[in-house]
């Protein structure tokens, strides 16, 4: 009977001792750039009542976390230079995030790693309609008949314009042969003694190889091998795209060594017709030009890059998001994190305010989407837009090899012949040594 009687009184202490589980919280890890606002939009649990990228992402994610009571999504905010490094970092040591934004030029190499996972079932058991993406969402998040993220936006290289700048000069339409660019660049700087462009060079890759791969793009021709294993910089259109971005920068119609903020702040100041930047500052610029001080006062459109040869063609890339093997701890966590994606992509005509580009096709032909100020103009890049094929591996790595030597054919005049054998030697190495 004593015996008993202990073995019920330790039972019972067990009993009050023990947690009730039931009511906990699946927690899921988001890493994502974008920036930090946590004192402006920390408390805003609406998205529709966010702006600009980092309050619309903050926002999006504190509506989930109040409408979903079981589950709490814990922001991993990196910065963006060194952001892929630190993922890298973070799978070495075992510390992986559950979902985590993605470039899609740079989703490949996690996808042939084996880090990421398919999401076609999941996407189909929650109703994520693959067949809603756009041609250049789903192409730049399906590998191989799979998809491996869920796209988050379209972003291009446009041109901003200062049009009163451009009536100054006697312009009102685009160019469309590089032709008629040079001749529209000449008039301007003789009517207006400014230069037609501001776009970055200095300290800059990545603004370099976009314009250079637009150029390349819109004569239709292949800079990579259909393998995805080595670049010719030795075609006509390679010589082509270097020789009009040469002459630009020579004739001093590009503000020269401009870095990307000066770049920017050059053409807010009104002392350039035409910065060549992405998506991303259009709401930035719209605000600007409705102050009664500012340059751009009553002034300002933006337009797809032109259409300079036969093709209509743009640089453009997304953001996505993916799930990381071993990033849920279980499959509640798993299924927590595709809840939240079903949420994102319920809410992606929100983050189309920020100036990127829908994901959705229904998105982009929705009245509210192309009411919203300069977007009707830009829904062809989400057919038009162009990067490097999906094959070709670190991409990133490449866009910095690249545009190295694109700025070297402006800024210190080295000899095209020098550029392109540079280019190919650099590239073809980097191509050789990375990891299928």
């Amino acid at each position: 009977m004593k015996r008993l009687l202990i073995c019920l009184f330790a039972a019972l202490l067990a009993a009050c001792g023990a947690k009730d589980n039931s009511g906990e919280k699946t927690e899921i890890t988001l890493m994502r750039f974008f920036g930090s606002c946590e004192a402006q939009y920390g408390q805003v649990v609406k998205t529709s009542e966010g702006l600009g990228e980092c309050g619309i992402v903050t926002a999006l994610v504190n509506e989930f976390n109040a409408t979903h009571p079981d589950i709490v999504v814990k922001t991993q905010i990196g910065e963006w230079g060194p952001y892929y490094d630190q993922l890298t970092a973070r799978l070495v040591a075992k510390d992986i995030p559950t979902v985590a934004v993605m470039h899609e030029s740079a989703l490949g190499d996690y996808v042939r790693r084996k880090l990421v996972l398919p999401l076609d079932e999941d996407f189909k058991r929650v109703g994520v309609p693959v067949d809603d993406f756009t041609e250049h969402a789903r192409r730049g998040t399906a590998f191989n008949g799979q998809t491996y993220a869920l796209p988050f936006d379209t972003w291009a290289w446009l041109w901003h314009i200062n049009t009163g700048l451009m009536k100054k000069a006697g312009l009102s339409e685009l160019p469309r042969s590089p032709e008629e660019l040079l001749a529209q660049a000449r008039q301007f700087k003789q009517r207006t003694g400014k230069p037609y462009f501001a776009w970055a060079v200095a300290n800059e890759t990545a603004a370099n190889d976009r314009t250079f791969l637009t150029l390349v793009a819109q004569q239709n021709a292949k800079l990579f091998s259909d393998d995805g294993k080595t670049i010719n910089m030795h075609q006509p259109a390679v010589v082509n795209a270097l020789t009009l971005m040469q002459t630009l920068y020579r004739e001093g119609h590009v503000r020269p060594n401009l870095d990307y903020a000066a770049a920017n702040q050059a053409f807010l100041n009104g002392e350039a017709g035409v910065v060549v930047v992405g998506t991303w500052t259009i709401d930035q610029f719209l605000r600007e030009s409705q102050k009664p001080e500012s340059k751009l006062q009553g002034a300002y459109v933006v337009k797809p890059f032109p259409q300079l040869y036969a093709k209509p063609a743009v640089f453009a890339d997304g953001h996505s998001w993916a799930l990381f093997k071993g990033g849920a701890k279980d499959a509640k966590a798993h299924e927590a994190s595709v809840k939240f994606l079903k949420f994102v992509w319920e809410r992606s005509a929100e983050w189309s305010r920020t100036g990127h580009l829908p994901v959705s096709k229904t998105v982009a032909e929705s009245a509210a989407f192309r009411a919203l100020p300069m977007r009707e103009a830009l829904t062809e890049i989400t057919q038009t837009g162009i990067g490097m094929p999906g094959n070709v591996p670190t991409q990133r790595a490449i866009e910095l090899l690249i545009g190295e030597d694109v700025a070297n054919v402006m800024i210190s005049g080295k000899p095209m012949e020098e550029v392109q054998a540079s280019v190919e030697k650099r590239v073809n190495k980097a191509l050789k040594k990375a990891r299928r």
